[in-house]
Parts: structure tokens; sequence; C-alpha cells
């Protein structure tokens, strides 16, 4: 297991070790222990346990996010997809943080096996890029309706460059999703 860096400094990329041979391939998906040794080697806090996981599928083109909870039900989320594609973006949406309102973005694939840990105060989503994409993702909190928010996708003030090919299919609440600067965030 390997740990990259991203644009935002509390956000990486987790690529799996992957044994493969004429049969198939073999990797470990999540070890919490090699997890918080890799967070701790690159001076970030360990993740709080995860306690429940999260499986959606998307046509081509389907945009959801960008998601958040707020607290006492925050979320952290370890993101992956095991078949297609999606363009996986987290927003730093703690006020005060030097990389508040920025972003990152990285594709995630069945074929590249990369992973993305997104810490609690950063907001979430992603686009499909493929038909029936399946998305894969552990939460450190469970889901609070209460507690859920949204920010809108396409904020200019944050600047997403989403991989559009035409118009985006969205919920209805993320079509009515508030801008940054009119969101209840962290």
């Amino acid at each position: 297991m390997k740990l990259l860096r991203t644009d935002l400094p509390d956000v990486v990329i987790i690529e799996p070790a992957v044994f493969g041979d004429d049969r198939g391939w073999f990797m470990e998906s999540f070890n919490a222990q090699r997890f918080d040794a890799l967070l701790a080697e690159a001076g970030l806090p360990p993740a709080p346990a995860f306690v429940q996981d999260n499986h959606s599928c998307s046509a081509r083109n389907v945009l959801r996010g960008l998601h958040y909870q707020l607290p006492p039900h925050a979320q952290g989320k370890l993101v992956r997809v095991v078949k297609g594609r999606a363009w996986d973006v987290a927003v730093d949406i703690r006020r005060g943080s030097p990389s508040f309102g920025r972003w990152t973005g990285v594709e995630l694939s069945a074929d590249n096996r990369r992973q993305l840990w997104i810490p609690a105060g950063h907001a979430h989503g992603f686009i499909a890029l493929e038909d029936d994409t399946h998305f894969l993702y552990k939460t450190t909190d469970y889901y609070a309706r209460d507690c859920e928010r949204a920010i809108a996708w396409d904020d200019a003030a944050i600047g997403i460059d989403w991989p559009l090919d035409g118009e985006p299919r969205l919920a209805p609440k993320d079509a009515a999703a508030p801008r940054l600067a009119e969101a209840e965030v962290f």
C-alpha cells in the first residue's frame, strides 16, 4: 500500500499493492494498521474507526455531490470504484483552513484500484465517467439526515474542473444546493 499526496494537505490517494498472475489478482482493500501507519508517516492524524459501508451505482454523467455531514455526525470517507470509472472530488470546507474552498480531483477506476481518503471537514462528490459505475465508500460516522448538507457542484468560487460530457444528471437536492459562501460549513 502506498500513499500519494494531493493538492489538499489532508486528502490523500491510497494505492494498494496488487499481486497478479495468469489466474487473476489479489489486493488487500483495507488494513487499519497499514492505513494508520501511512497516515502517520505523512504527518496526518489517524482516521476514526469506520462504522458504515455504502455502495452506489451510477449511469454515465451522473454527478453526486458535493456532500458532507456537519458535527456531531461529520464523516470521513475512504472511497473507491470497483466497476467503471469516476472523477472524484474533495473540497476543503473548514473555515480558517489555509486551503478553505480549494478542491482536488482524481480518477478512480476498477482498473487503477486507487482509493481516496477524505477526512471530515471536506465536501465530496463525483461524476460517473461510464455507465454502471459502482462506487464503494467507508464512513467514520453513520448517516444522519439532520446533519447532511450539500454545496453546489458548479460553484464558480470553487471552480472544479469537472470532465463533463454534456449536462450532468443531478438529484434535485444537488441541483438546488447553495454556493459555498451561503452554505453551513465547518
